[in-house]
């Protein structure tokens, strides 16, 4: 199973977000791991395009290797998730009441791999899946 170290560099992405409250979504770009003090800093940028409307979207995490746990942190520093690197296809979550997000990576086809949230609450119900291919453009 990959260490931290092996998602160092550039990375294409896809995303799909199927939104049962809401339009869909899809999103394209490049998710760049660079070195960050204590861990990885994960950028992802790229073109939103939700129905009709498209537009730059940008967000960053910070993930750390914790003996065989990998923490994913907010860019803020506060904790996300963590996982357990050991696994093929890992599970987590993030209790952020009254929302609940799941997900589940999936190593099997490494270095191509993908996360899937699927993410609920009071105003709040869709599924999303990323895939991350080493191709970056």
């Amino acid at each position: 199973m990959p260490e931290l170290a092996d998602f160092e560099g550039d990375w294409r992405i896809e995303r799909s977000v199927r939104n049962a409250m809401g339009e869909d979504a899809h999103f394209a770009g490049v998710a760049a791991f660079t070195p960050a003090p204590g861990g990885l800093r994960l950028t992802e940028a790229g073109e939103m395009r939700i129905g009709t409307q498209g537009f730059h979207a940008e967000r960053r995490y910070l993930w750390q290797q914790v003996d065989n746990l990998i923490h994913v942190r907010f860019d803020d520093g506060r904790f996300f998730h963590a996982f357990d690197a050991r696994t093929v296809t890992p599970a987590a979550h993030h209790d952020c009441a009254p929302d609940v997000y799941r997900v589940h990576y999936d190593f099997s086809a490494w270095p191509t791999w993908r996360a899937e949230w699927h993410v609920r609450g009071p105003r709040k119900d869709y599924r999303m899946c990323s895939r991350y291919f080493r191709d970056a453009a």
